[in-house]
């Protein structure tokens, strides 16, 4: 495939969202869309209060505006890209505005009904359920093209070897383990500037290379329309951040890295390339675990780049920190799948 697959996306929207900021921002702040911080959390973080939050509409509208149309067609000297929207860019965009709905939902709940703990867990799960079951209808009844046959393939990949697991039925709840699981770790990992934006979008361009190895013009075109969202949120959400992404954002991002590992067959690569959220969750469930358990506490504080904030690191050193860990994952992750 043409190099051009990765740039163009990448370029569009990246500029849908530098020139989204400014027209934005202004107007979440004057709804009063304020982001409310914890008091148990770092004191540091105290000044942040009020910082406009549901940024995340921001970069998923400028995926929707890139991903759809140049997954259409797109012009490449003589030759046209013809893909008209297909089962996997439903999947894809569905699962990304599924969650991003939940998750403004929540910070809606939040920020203007002021209730501090938004949507219910229950609430929230049942909302994840949902997305996930309609997902799992998707590929049950809807054609999507694997490897030449029509048809999709309830079946896990064993990553470094050719052997597939046949689940049938049973990737059912895998599925929705994988859909709930990621939202959630992505998640859990907004809470420094610029943290979220900058690892996820080192995951979805490890995705962009799986994508164009197999030839999927569609996950290619759908990973780097989130690149360049990504690094175009970051001109407003690097530290000190003029903007956060909220639940909206970030459910979005975790919705959409899931469903990449579904239709490009690397569920079980997925933790490798996500690293950095899969630490992020393992952290907070060691640390209650630990605490319920012993009464004692493994981190100062979870999640883990709580931890290094209050070992004394800087905010902008665990956020750049965590993002090389996340580049050198996404590199074994490529290397797991495209190599071996």
């Amino acid at each position: 495939m043409d190099i051009r697959l990765f740039l163009i996306p990448l370029a569009v929207a990246l500029g849908i969202t530098v020139l989204l900021g400014p027209m934005v921002i202004p107007v979440l702040r004057r709804l009063k869309f304020g982001q409310s911080i914890r008091e148990e959390g770092p004191q540091a973080h105290l000044k942040k209060a009020g910082t406009p939050t549901m940024g995340g509409v921001m970069f998923l509208t400028a995926i929707v505006l890139t991903a759809i149309p140049f997954s259409a067609a797109l012009p490449f000297g003589n030759n046209i890209v013809e893909n008209v929207i297909n089962p996997d860019l439903f999947f894809l965009v569905f699962a990304t505005l599924g969650y991003g709905i939940l998750g403004f939902l929540d910070d809606y709940i939040k920020v203007v009904m002021k209730r501090n703990l938004g949507l219910t867990a229950k609430q929230k799960l049942l909302g994840q359920l949902f997305i996930g079951l309609v997902l799992f209808w998707v590929l049950l009844e809807v054609r999507v093209y694997h490897e030449g046959t029509i048809g999709y393939i309830f079946s896990v990949h064993i990553p470094g070897t050719g052997l597939e697991w046949h689940l049938n039925w049973l990737y059912l709840p895998l599925l929705l383990f994988i859909m709930i699981g990621t939202s959630n770790a992505v998640n859990l990992t907004d809470g420094l500037d610029g943290l979220v934006a900058g690892t996820a979008a080192i995951a979805y361009g490890a995705f962009a290379v799986i994508g164009w190895m197999q030839s999927n013009i569609t996950v290619t075109i759908f990973s780097m329309a989130v690149v360049g969202s990504l690094l175009g949120f970051l001109v407003f959400n690097a530290h000190p951040a003029k903007v956060f992404m909220g639940d909206t954002g970030s459910l979005a991002l975790g919705g959409g890295l899931a469903a990449l590992s579904v239709i490009t067959k690397t569920e079980l690569l997925l933790p490798v390339i996500g690293a950095v959220f899969a630490a992020e969750t393992l952290s907070v469930m060691l640390q209650v675990a630990s605490f319920k358990l012993r009464g004692k506490r493994i981190f100062r504080m979870s999640p883990l780049h709580h931890h290094f904030e209050l070992s004394g690191w800087s905010e902008w050193r665990v956020v750049t920190t965590f993002w090389f860990a996340g580049f050198i994952f996404a590199l074994l992750g490529i290397y797991l799948e495209v190599f071996l």
